[in-house]
């Protein structure tokens, strides 16, 4: 039997409160000194922080003892109009109508339209082992598009997994509509961490653009003209000097090689990070690497539905994917903590 409780701001104080209370799980809810609005939800394995009203962003992610969230600048979510405002969470959605580092020829902001967006109707929903929390943003312009999206994070009874889901809908009712997302995961840099993936290593090659928030020193410059030469990708985590600024691969379309595809990071006390993705929902897979005293992460797999060079790259590429009117469309990660 599924139950579900449906949230409303007045729910959500300085002072946390239990909404939810079981053998399994505890929900609580608060509210950030920002005035963002949170719930941290538990399990015996750990917690999540979630924004059920701001983007449905996962804030923090930590699974025995183990914080999977890279380091940041923000002790706390800030509320903005775009993802480089409060640029210190674990996951949130990028996209929708746009999505990545926006090219030349782009016009709209990092990551697009939807990571920050206000959101409603958030909900609990009690499935026998499994606790989601959901909610919806309609998007909609005059003369523009028109869209529905519902994501939603489950978590598990005794697990450090969880799934990170996404549907959306062109409303529509006479015109397609762009869509380009991507799960955005920042995950923690762990020092002489090893990845792996079920996909051959050379599905991975060396982004070549350089987007314009990046600023080549001769170091770097060097350091990518040899992985270039080499066809290799970073698999070890063993050289942080390397790392600033950023360094970045892309898959080819992954389902030239399998129907799913897993993707790890073995750590050094054994504990392994993993994301799993189908490859029709996913087909590219983005690899971001960035260590410095500020910020460090290890984002080893980014699904998306192509690569985050912007609109314009993917029209080029024939990657951009168009709902018809009406369409939805749905997409669902799974990820956290294996061991």
């Amino acid at each position: 039997m599924t139950s579900t409780i449906h949230l409303t701001h007045s729910l959500f104080n300085e002072k946390p409160f239990k909404i939810l209370e079981n053998d399994d799980f505890t929900v609580e809810s608060f509210v950030y000194p920002s005035g963002v609005e949170g719930l941290k939800v538990s399990n015996s394995r750990g917690h999540l922080t979630l924004l059920p009203y701001m983007g449905m962003i996962i804030w923090d992610a930590i699974f025995d003892g183990q914080s999977l969230k890279m380091k940041d600048m923000f002790s706390q979510p800030l509320p903005g109009k775009g993802i480089a405002d409060t640029y210190g969470c674990f996951q949130f959605s990028s996209g929708l109508l746009a999505n990545g580092t926006p090219g030349p020829e782009d016009n709209y902001q990092l990551h697009g339209e939807f990571p920050t967006s206000k959101m409603v109707d958030a909900y609990i929903e009690l499935d026998g082992d499994s606790l989601k929390v959901g909610s919806s943003h309609e998007y909609v312009k005059g003369f523009g598009y028109h869209y529905l999206a519902k994501p939603s994070v489950t978590m598990h009874s005794g697990s450090g997994l969880f799934d990170i889901k996404m549907s959306v809908t062109n409303l529509l009712k006479d015109q397609k509509m762009p869509l380009q997302y991507m799960c955005h995961m920042n995950y923690a840099y762990p020092e002489n961490a090893t990845m792996t993936q079920s996909v051959p290593d050379n599905a991975f090659k060396l982004r070549e653009s350089v987007p314009s928030h990046v600023h080549p020193t001769k170091e770097w410059l060097a350091y990518n003209d040899e992985l270039k030469a080499s066809g290799k990708i970073i698999n070890k985590l063993d050289d942080s000097s390397r790392y600033d600024p950023e360094i970045v691969f892309f898959t080819s379309d992954l389902t030239k090689f399998a129907d799913k595809a897993e993707f790890r990071m073995n750590l050094a006390d054994g504990k392994n990070f993993v994301t799993k993705i189908t490859t029709a929902q996913f087909p590219i897979v983005t690899r971001w690497i960035l260590y410095n005293k500020d910020q460090q992460v290890a984002a080893f797999a980014l699904p998306g539905t192509s690569r985050p060079e912007g609109y314009h790259a993917a029209e080029k590429a024939g990657t951009l994917i168009f709902l018809n009117p009406l369409e939805e469309r749905k997409f669902s990660v799974t990820t956290g903590l294996e061991h």
